[in-house]
């Protein structure tokens, strides 16, 4: 098992069918071009390869606000479905707080959801804590 940074066209697509159950909306024909753009602004995508076979992804930006300091932001996160249960996303969340620090991150933070309790007890079991609710607005 191993956790890569996905850059190449191969490794970003081996990613898509994890990320679509989290991302239902977006398209295999439209996942590469999106994350290669958001890859100019800082995103990275992080893969967990079982056997050949990506079973768990989380795309991140680092950042540097008032608020936080320098902080690791997950901007998704998801474990294939079939594969739950087994510490995939236990070992990609470890691999996120190890890499934040590397990055001389003081912070790690994410947004989750609120139909998703079960990713919410996850989180919570491994260290992190509800601190904020997050306000958004659909603009025309």
């Amino acid at each position: 098992m191993t956790i890569i940074l996905a850059q190449q066209r191969q490794q970003i697509d081996a990613c898509y069918p994890i990320m679509q159950q989290l991302r239902p909306h977006i398209t295999q024909a439209e996942f590469y071009a999106r994350i290669s753009a958001q890859q100019q602004s800082g995103y990275h995508l992080a893969a967990l390869i079982q056997q050949q076979d990506c079973v768990a992804v989380a795309g991140f930006r680092i950042g540097d606000n008032l608020a936080w300091g320098r902080y690791l932001y997950v901007e998704d996160l998801v474990t294939d479905a079939q594969q739950r249960s087994r510490g995939h996303g236990r070992r990609l969340l470890e691999w996120l707080v190890a890499h934040a620090r590397q990055q001389d991150c003081q912070q790690l933070h994410l947004d989750s959801g609120l139909q998703r309790v079960d990713a919410h007890r996850f989180y919570q079991q491994h260290g992190m804590q509800h601190v904020s609710k997050h306000f958004s607005m659909l603009l025309d």
